[in-house]
């Protein structure tokens, strides 16, 4: 715990930061397999999924301590959350947009480059540098995302609106780790992820009412999907990012999520019977060299 923090007595550091991030990856890779086997509209998925993920953490932020840490939260830092809330919804619509006009793999692929902007910012903005081999490592994982999608990239048309919306997703995503990174230095992270859920949820929700998507009716099965998507990739996946943004840099996790196309197709082989070409083979290994020389390398700094 770094010093001169406040309203953070009660968040464990029992699990290394390190092995939470691969245990998020994971948790991150069914995001795909629930959404794929959901038949509701994708803007109405990712609706519930937050607006489930808000009702299941909030025992446990609006306890006796989270509600006393509520009380202690700045106007500052409660604009800076909603803010981070408003980028992360803007990034679940544009990718999932993305989907309609080009192929999943391009999106996937442009949306990855999430990374070069963390980068960028942690630097200007939190002083984070890299080292040559972390930059080596991020090149290696960087390629590995494109090939993957290289058979699939389109030109011109509406398939190049669609990569432009996946682009734009990975600059909104970006924006949204860089401020969590900010403000996990001050706040606890159920208040903080709260905070963010919270604003993301009623920001999709507007976005599903302006563009008249049905919000009901949807079978059983998709109302099982919505929630094992708040459960798993959203608050064991991305609530465990959001714990560890405040002991490693924002680029650690960022560059980590690129692991996630890697298990999705894994888990796709097994439940879809789904097999890998050649090159999703060689772009998926590669993917976890450069993971490895990133978080092995000796750029990262524990603040």
């Amino acid at each position: 715990m770094r010093p001169g923090v406040t309203g953070l007595k009660y968040e464990s550091t029992a699990i290394n930061p390190y092995l939470g991030i691969i245990l998020a990856v994971i948790a991150v890779s069914f995001s795909s397999i629930f959404t794929k086997l959901a038949a509701a509209p994708p803007l109405a998925i990712a609706f519930y999924r937050l607006f489930f993920t808000v009702l299941l953490l909030a025992p446990l932020s609006l306890n006796a301590a989270g509600r006393a840490e509520f009380t202690r939260i700045s106007r500052r830092d409660v604009f800076l959350a909603f803010i981070s809330g408003a980028f992360l919804a803007l990034h679940f619509t544009v990718w999932i947009s993305s989907l309609n006009y080009t192929s999943v793999a391009s999106s996937t692929v442009l949306v990855t480059l999430q990374p070069l902007f963390v980068i960028t910012g942690g630097f200007f903005f939190f002083k984070e540098k890299i080292s040559r081999k972390g930059l080596a490592g991020i090149a290696l994982a960087l390629t590995g995302s494109i090939l993957i999608g290289i058979n699939d990239f389109r030109i011109g048309g509406k398939a190049l609106f669609g990569d432009l919306l996946a682009f734009s997703g990975a600059f909104f995503v970006a924006v949204y780790f860089l401020i969590g990174r900010s403000l996990r230095g001050r706040l606890s992270l159920f208040p903080y992820v709260f905070l963010v859920y919270g604003t993301t949820s009623l920001f999709l929700l507007i976005f599903n009412v302006a563009t008249a998507t049905p919000l009901y009716p949807y079978p059983w099965q998709d109302w099982l999907w919505f929630f094992l998507l708040a459960l798993v990739p959203t608050i064991l996946g991305h609530t465990v990012f959001n714990w560890a943004l405040r002991y490693v840099q924002a680029a650690v996790v960022s560059v980590s999520i690129l692991g996630e196309p890697v298990g999705a197709t894994i888990l796709a082989y097994f439940i879809f019977q789904e097999i890998p070409g050649l090159l999703q083979l060689a772009g998926g290994l590669t993917i976890i060299l450069g993971l490895y020389i990133f978080i092995t390398s000796s750029f990262i700094q524990d603040k």
